[in-house]
């Protein structure tokens, strides 16, 4: 869902990455849905797994719970977003979590000057 508000709302100014430390084999339908109805479509992402890479190429890594199982660069800006996992949770659970990560990227975007 970060992904999808980081896209919708930096559009081409900001280089959107999204993996994890153990991804699943597909998104969250119930995400799926509470994204759809704030029209925002992420059926197109594929969970995949956080590597090396992916944090060496990113200016920003914001985290959800991978504790050690992220790998850290110095000089990275590191966040970590402690949120309720949309993972089997009520449709109504997750548009509170969708809400929240709208806000906290919103945040984001204002900090790191993207226009």
């Amino acid at each position: 869902m970060a992904a999808g508000w980081l896209r919708h709302l930096a559009g081409d100014a900001v280089e959107v990455r999204s993996a994890g430390s153990a991804p699943k084999d597909q998104i969250n339908p119930v995400a799926v849905e509470a994204m759809r109805e704030v029209g925002i479509d992420i059926t197109g992402n594929v969970p995949h797994l956080l590597d090396t890479e992916d944090v060496r190429a990113s200016d920003a890594v914001i985290t959800m719970g991978c504790g050690d199982a992220c790998p850290i660069f110095p000089g990275k800006r590191y966040e970590d977003w402690e949120l309720t996992d949309p993972a089997g949770q009520s449709i109504e659970v997750v548009r509170q979590v969708r809400d929240e990560i709208r806000g906290r990227v919103e945040k984001l975007i204002g900090e790191l000057q993207v226009s």
